[in-house]
């Protein structure tokens, strides 16, 4: 157990506390606010023509009575109308919007009117499968989608003070407790798909209520418990599966459930059920003090991020399940890597962040954010990815090779299941929290935005005024203000991609060493002044980068990154057949910003190689010798940017002659 875990309460930084004014995030911010929600809204209402229809909001009408008819989608779709409502409070408390709370109020009319009288609430079982709750946890998702619920009515609550969300979700809550436990007559089970845990922590945080917290404790304590419960349900549903030749019940690493918690060695299974799991035993971990619990998830980040993660932080490497492989095992271009398992990541390296401020955890959820999980959503808001690919080829995602079914070379509109898009909204429009962190008297930046902050730091308020080009640019200014001059630090995180860097204070050159850098941030500690200024530099040149050994697909290539951004090659800057590109190790990087490409980027040029296909000497095998070289240039683009130009190929790896 790490010693710098502090159990210590930080406390959650209010959205209406922050104003996010950066030139990247602005944009995504209020595409969100301006395009994404309200797109989500018509598609929950299936007013989109091209879209796959949701029955979402009409799920609730019917269970609420206010309409007629069947239940439409997966056994999860309650969860679409609850990310998105999560992600219209989190709007609601960075800015107020009438119309907008308005039609929240709406639909939490309409939820109040579909709960049950002892306070269930699921439109799939009220209307297709009635008097059959609670008989198939391992498939079908129940308590995901009241995770999910309970998580929107303490966001609506935060942001709007109304408490009738907050209450029909309590109630859920309440009725949940009356079901699940180890006391005689209760069910001895837990949540399949997860998220339950860290709803109910939240949960815990909003009402002070502590049954809550204790019921999140008893879903991690009762996981892998043997017998397995998953397999009992099963039986005693004859064998019955929901799911057409899938039965998770009795693959138990799918659901992290083939060991107890503490036990588990390393990450398998479904990859976001993985890490909302650890999401909330983090959560657990710090209010229960429980050091156990907490190195559990310490063994299993490590496993996750240094043998199971792509270079774009991106996870669940296969297909079969959206789950984790085998160590090391990360393919390019039959990757799932859905964008739902890199948000989950981020959550749960926020929360790590939480009990121990290294920046490792930083480094890891700002690398998922900039690369996958903007790259789940196109620049105009509107189409989406499910899984992130790091090479593709559109011709096989014809159809012709059905094992890439799954890759898509252009983003879709919507979903059947539409998990990613309403969980990339209520990221996005939650951007605020995950900047700044105050553990007792240190001021921590984990993010580079441009913007303004308001904090509490050592019992005084504390306004920051942060301002770059990030992450285009590694000069980053930090205006600090205190209400009154106080003494207390100022720590900034040096990336880890980063390997020179220089910080001032006030115009004085502020040393970099192993006195004032612990764990990644250099901690300033001093008497602070009204307008007193940090300036941070952080170089940021092109690094070619390489996998570990074992990871076969990348053996002699490289993948170029700049910051934090991975960079990619597409087709629309480089033809077709990107695969016979060769990037000579003596190649120069260059960098241009490009004002007018892609809404304004930094692009890399290359001096590389191209495999000439008509100098090949005939037939499908050859002993004579290789294709001849022929010289063309190279440009590489943000990975975040890709295929919003039409389709076409793209890979992050190129090989590299030596």
């Amino acid at each position: 157990m790490s010693k710098q875990v502090q159990f210590e309460h930080v406390a959650r930084v209010p959205l209406n506390n922050i104003k996010i004014k950066d030139d990247f995030w602005s944009y995504y911010i209020n595409l969100v606010r301006s395009v994404v929600v309200p797109y989500q809204w018509e598609a929950l209402n299936d007013r989109i023509e091209a879209a796959e229809p949701s029955g979402a909001i009409r799920n609730f009408k019917i269970a609420a009575g206010l309409e007629e008819g069947e239940f439409y989608g997966m056994v999860f779709q309650d969860s679409d109308v609850a990310k998105w409502l999560e992600a219209v409070s989190y709007l609601l408390e960075s800015q107020p919007d009438p119309e907008l709370e308005r039609t929240a109020d709406e639909v939490i009319e309409i939820i109040a009117k579909a709960q049950q009288e002892d306070g269930y609430l699921n439109t799939y079982y009220t209307l297709k499968e009635p008097g059959r709750r609670w008989s198939n946890l391992a498939e079908c998702h129940e308590l995901y989608c009241a995770g999910h619920m309970i998580e929107a009515g303490v966001a609506y609550y935060r942001a709007t003070g109304k408490r009738k969300l907050l209450d029909i979700v309590s109630r859920l809550a309440d009725h949940i407790d009356s079901v699940f436990g180890t006391e005689p007559g209760k069910l001895q089970g837990y949540d399949g798909h997860q998220e339950i845990k860290l709803a109910l922590v939240k949960l815990y945080h909003a009402t002070g209520n502590e049954r809550y917290l204790r019921l999140a404790q008893y879903f991690v304590e009762q996981r892998g418990q043997k017998p397995n419960f998953y397999e009992m349900q099963l039986l005693e549903r004859g064998g019955e599966s929901h799911w057409t030749g899938i039965d998770h019940a009795f693959d138990l690493e799918h659901t992290q459930s083939h060991a107890l918690v503490r036990e588990q060695e390393k990450a398998v299974g479904h990859a976001v059920r993985e890490v909302y799991m650890l999401t909330g035993m983090v959560d657990i971990a710090a209010e229960t003090k429980d050091e156990s619990l907490l190195a559990a998830c310490e063994r299993l980040w490590d496993n996750i991020v240094s043998r199971q993660m792509y270079i774009t932080g991106a996870i669940g490497s296969m297909a079969q399940g959206e789950a984790f492989s085998f160590d090391y095992d990360l393919p390019n271009d039959t990757a799932y890597a859905e964008t739902c398992a890199s948000i989950g990541l981020i959550f749960f390296a926020h929360r790590m962040l939480r009990t121990s401020q290294k920046a490792e955890y930083a480094d890891v959820l700002e690398r998922a954010l900039y690369n996958t999980v903007v790259a789940g959503m196109s620049r105009d808001g509107k189409r989406f990815f499910y899984v992130n690919p790091q090479e593709v080829d559109p011709k096989a995602c014809s159809g012709a090779n059905h094992k890439f079914d799954h890759i898509k070379p252009v983003r879709q509109e919507w979903f059947g299941c539409a998990c990613c898009p309403p969980n990339v909204a209520r990221l996005l429009s939650s951007l605020g929290e995950y900047i700044y962190m105050v553990q007792g008297d240190t001021l921590y930046t984990h993010l580079y935005i441009s913007g303004e902050a308001e904090l509490s730091v050592g019992g005084s308020t504390v306004r920051v005024k942060q301002s770059s080009n990030y992450p285009w640019d590694g000069r980053i200014k930090l205006e600090v203000h205190p209400e009154q001059p106080g003494e207390f630090a100022v720590a900034l995180r040096i990336p880890g991609w980063c390997k020179n860097a220089s910080l001032s204070v006030n115009n004085e050159t502020y040393p970099l060493n192993g006195q004032t850098i612990q764990n990644g941030y250099v901690r300033v500690a001093r008497i602070w002044q009204q307008g007193d200024i940090v300036e941070l530099t952080l170089d940021m040149p092109v690094e070619r980068m390489r996998s570990h050994p074992l990871v076969r697909g990348n053996a002699g290539k490289v993948a170029l990154q700049r910051g934090p951004l991975v960079y990619c090659l597409e087709q629309a800057d480089n033809g077709a057949n990107l695969h016979g590109l060769i990037l000579p190790a003596e190649a120069k990087l260059e960098t241009k910003y490009e004002a007018d490409l892609l809404d304004g980027i930094v692009v890399i040029m290359a001096e590389g190689l191209r495999e000439d296909a008509a100098s090949w000497p005939g037939g499908l095998y050859s002993s004579e010798s290789a294709t001849a070289l022929r010289e063309e240039k190279v440009t590489f683009i943000p990975y975040y940017a890709w295929a919003n130009r039409g389709e076409g190929e793209m890979s992050v790896w190129v090989r590299e002659k030596l």
